[in-house]
């Protein structure tokens, strides 16, 4: 199970994120109002997207012994018509034949996060008393 706590106070935008033993600050850019001190929220989620599929990949190719030397993940997000758009293109630099490279692209479609994404996840607020 995933777990983070997330605390903002002050002035600024920015929020303090704490997960597992890992701390981090995330932002707005400027122009926005923010000070542009860590990732804006979107830019978290490319790099959480982002980040599940390099490491599946890896370890899939890894499962399989194939000479995968590198994943590299460009993404982008937009929202048309009141949907979210997100771009992933995948860089595989390794000695992988067609097959290889499809079913890695395959996989890519269904890591966890992906999955999530694609789902959309049911999201319970609450106020805490």
């Amino acid at each position: 199970m995933a777990r983070a706590t997330v605390s903002s106070s002050g002035a600024e935008w920015a929020t303090h994120i704490k997960t597992g033993r890992h701390e981090l600050l995330s932002d707005e850019p400027q122009a926005l109002g923010g000070q542009d001190a860590g990732p804006a929220p979107y830019d978290l989620l490319l790099a959480s997207l982002g980040s599940c599929t390099a490491i599946t990949l890896r370890m899939y190719a890894q499962r399989k012994q194939w000479t995968l030397r590198e994943v590299g993940i460009e993404l982008s997000h937009h929202k048309e018509e009141n949907r979210s758009k997100i771009h992933r293109v995948i860089t595989l630099q390794g000695d992988l034949d067609e097959e290889q490279r499809a079913r890695l692209a395959d996989i890519a479609e269904r890591t966890p996060v992906t999955l999530t994404l694609k789902e959309a996840a049911d999201i319970h607020t609450e106020l805490a008393k």
